[in-house]
């Protein structure tokens, strides 16, 4: 059940930081969430960076807000970490935040859904990636399986820049996706819940001044123009995009929050991830969503706060 924490005295551990290779982008959002928190009268909420002692540095909070991102935080290894301690948590649990971290098993679980896929192949680590995508059909994106923030990704355009595409991936995780490039433009819809039930936001389209949504687009003001709500979908496809992101949310088995990413092209929507612990930085996408639908920033944050809780 969702419930409201109406106990401000409570305290609130926000975890952030952590090991992974977002860890400074996981810095910047924790220090907003938690200026938010004391906006909101939680005066004991404060900053864990969170380390191999994290057990140690959790005992007395009440409650977690977790906006890790990447390995250790948004895979399920925190949220057993807080199963384990009964510490009332935000947002996914530990199995759809195992399953949406793997791109590919994110894939294989909607595989009977609705949600449009893109072609692509899983290379494991021994494997040759020339023979595995000759089904595919270039350009093509090369991923680490379990990364974000497009961290060792690369867009390749013939069979000669594929190997050094992924070893470039393989920096971050041994087995690669390798999937087709959709030439279209790029959307994202978060999904928040409210008394329980899923809901999708504003879709966000954004437009880039770099060749695709890389880094440094993503985290640098004046590289993106984010259009909210997107301009480039039908009426149909807009509702249609909507419906595949809670569709996403809801099949993968995550709860509290999520936000959906797309490539759109000739007016449909292609499925390429779920993030289970989005961005709250200053240009993060899910808070401009959330304010295109007159959910302000502090009223986000109490909103995911609120979904602490649910995997219990």
């Amino acid at each position: 059940m969702q419930y409201t924490i109406q106990n401000k005295d409570a305290k609130i551990a926000v975890l952030c930081g952590g090991m992974s290779s977002e860890r400074e982008v996981s810095l910047r959002s924790g220090k907003n969430c938690l200026e938010a928190l004391h906006r909101l009268g939680y005066k004991n909420a404060r900053i864990i960076d969170v380390s191999p002692n994290v057990m140690d540095d959790l005992k007395g909070f009440d409650y977690a807000y977790n906006i890790l991102h990447g390995k250790y935080g948004e895979d399920g290894c925190i949220q057993g970490v807080l199963e384990i301690m009964k510490i009332p948590y935000t947002g996914c649990g530990v199995m759809s935040s195992a399953i949406c971290m793997n791109k590919e098993y994110t894939k294989r679980v909607l595989k009977n859904s609705n949600v449009p896929l893109i072609k692509s192949v899983y290379v494991h680590k021994h494997e040759d990636p020339v023979k595995k995508v000759m089904d595919l059909e270039y350009p093509l994106m090369v991923k680490p399986v379990s990364e974000g923030s497009s961290y060792g990704m690369s867009k390749v355009i013939c069979d000669g820049e594929l190997y050094d595409a992924v070893t470039k991936a393989r920096k971050y995780n041994d087995d690669v996706l390798i999937e087709e490039f959709i030439e279209g433009f790029f959307v994202t819809v978060g999904v928040l819940e409210k008394d329980g039930k899923a809901f999708a936001t504003e879709i966000l389209e954004i437009r880039t001044k770099t060749e695709w949504y890389d880094f440094d687009a993503k985290y640098t003001q004046g590289l993106s123009e984010f259009i909210v709500p997107a301009t480039g979908l039908s009426k149909e496809a807009y509702a249609l995009t909507q419906k595949y992101a809670v569709e996403a949310h809801e099949t993968a088995g995550c709860s509290g929050v999520s936000r959906v990413d797309f490539m759109v092209k000739d007016d449909k929507p292609y499925f390429l991830e779920i993030n289970t612990n989005p961005g709250m930085t200053d240009t993060s996408d899910l808070p401009a969503q959330a304010k295109a639908g007159g959910i302000d920033y502090d009223n986000l944050v109490l909103m995911i706060l609120n979904s602490a809780g649910l995997n219990k």
